[in-house]
């Protein structure tokens, strides 16, 4: 599997780049060959830099240097990752690097987006609020559900959408409420996009204020990459650690799919990885396999003031990476 990270070069709300993989601890390119607007919005939103606006071929951006990885790659344009796609086994090619492919992605971010949040503990938490007209207003919380909010989180580049939040839970705000009703489909790259009620027009009042807190509530911590390390949780705020006891492969596995970090090696145990701190959240962990989270696996009960971090759960996994 393969983890994108943010792209090369940035202009204003612009990202360009090309894309390069690395494999076995070489660097390539990607191939042109077939290489159109639904291989490049599969980066794009891969990396969340927002929406594939260009298809560049013909090593626009300059000849890379080094293998030529991928070639015809073939993707739908649905694909979560770029790994997903089809294409060619690795090195198999017929091009040279005057054939590499590139990208031209616009950015949704804080700085240049319509949206903004507001009140949150991070970057990536917080009361929703729009821009329309020159003005910031809210978000209604009626109907407010899972597909908005992950429209939310991909939109600000903060991975999956983890909460909703109703209500003032991140502040009351008075003024101009401009969406209600919102209705998403979970694919759109922007909430403006969405279909809703109309603008300025809703069934709320006061402090009935939508609401999101993004991104991954599992981590790996004090590893030698980001696809190792020690297991953390983020649970009622706090990041955690995991107890090793019964944690195994398949404890592992779902950390594995969850990070997008490829095939699990090993399920490291005794605070491999040091010790942590804070609580330890979770004990006698007992996945299925299944889950797409490791807080979906059954656990007795949250917070364990009996353990110490002597046992803290760790993992590392075999990775393919590519980055832009």
């Amino acid at each position: 599997m393969f983890n994108l990270i943010p792209c090369a070069q940035s202009f204003h709300a612009l990202v360009v780049s090309y894309p390069c993989v690395l494999y076995d601890g070489t660097w390539g390119t990607v191939c042109d060959d077939g290489w159109d607007l639904s291989e490049a919005a599969v980066v794009c939103r891969e990396i969340g830099c927002g929406d594939a606006i260009e298809v560049k071929s013909s090593a626009y951006f300059g000849e890379g240097s080094g293998q030529i990885w991928m070639d015809n790659v073939n993707c739908s344009g649905n694909e979560s990752a770029l790994s997903k796609c089809e294409y060619h086994e690795l090195e198999l090619n017929d091009c040279n690097h005057s054939e590499d492919a590139g990208v031209i992605c616009l950015i949704f971010s804080p700085h240049n987006s319509v949206m903004r949040l507001v009140e949150g503990f991070d970057d990536c938490s917080g009361r929703v609020e729009v821009l329309h007209n020159g003005k910031w207003g809210t978000v209604c919380d009626y109907k407010w559900d899972g597909s908005d909010g992950a429209v939310v989180c991909k939109e600000m580049g903060c991975g999956n959408i983890k909460v909703l939040t109703y209500g003032a839970y991140f502040g009351a705000t008075s003024g101009q409420i401009w969406m209600g009703n919102v209705n998403c489909n979970g694919e759109e790259a922007s909430l403006s996009t969405c279909a809703i009620q109309g603008w300025g027009t809703h069934n709320c009042f006061f402090a009935e204020h939508a609401g999101v807190i993004c991104g991954l509530p599992v981590r790996l911590v004090n590893g030698n990459s980001f696809c190792s390390g020690r297991v953390e949780v983020l649970h009622d705020g706090q990041w955690g650690t995991v107890s090793d006891d019964g944690w195994n492969l398949t404890d592992a596995a779902v950390v594995c799919r969850e990070l997008g970090c490829g095939d699990v090696i090993t399920a490291k145990g005794g605070a491999y990885f040091g010790q942590g701190s804070g609580p330890v959240w979770m004990n006698s962990v007992d996945c299925v396999g299944k889950e797409s989270s490791l807080i979906q696996c059954n656990i007795a009960h949250w917070q364990h003031n009996n353990l110490d971090h002597l046992h803290d759960a760790g993992c590392i996994f075999f990775t393919l990476e590519l980055y832009a």
